[in-house]
């Protein structure tokens, strides 16, 4: 899978430290996956949860971060648009985030 972008993790990594490690094995894992749809994603990350528009929800850490992205399995890319504690989560309407260029 394309990521956009990796930097959103890196930048999220640096103000919360105990997340860097998680973020960089999710990382991983979607970079060298390669699904053609939320049934196969799903079989790689149990605990997914799809919420319309193409959003998905990844629990991160032990579920104690959540991360949005918006998937395009045709085109195998995957944008980044929100990683934050279930606190900043419950604030956000997950399947209208939309992407924002840093």
């Amino acid at each position: 899978m394309v990521i956009i972008s990796k930097s959103i993790l890196n930048k999220y990594g640096e103000g919360y430290p105990e997340s860097k490690e998680a973020l960089l094995n999710w990382y991983l894992k979607v970079k060298n996956g390669n699904w053609s749809n939320f049934h196969e994603l799903k079989r790689s990350f149990n605990s997914i949860d799809a919420v319309g528009n193409n959003r998905y929800v990844f629990n991160i850490k032990g579920n104690q971060y959540r991360l949005i992205a918006l998937i395009i399995f045709e085109t195998r890319t995957l944008f980044i648009l929100f990683i934050g504690t279930h606190e900043k989560y419950n604030k956000i309407e997950a399947s209208k985030i939309e992407y924002k260029k840093l």
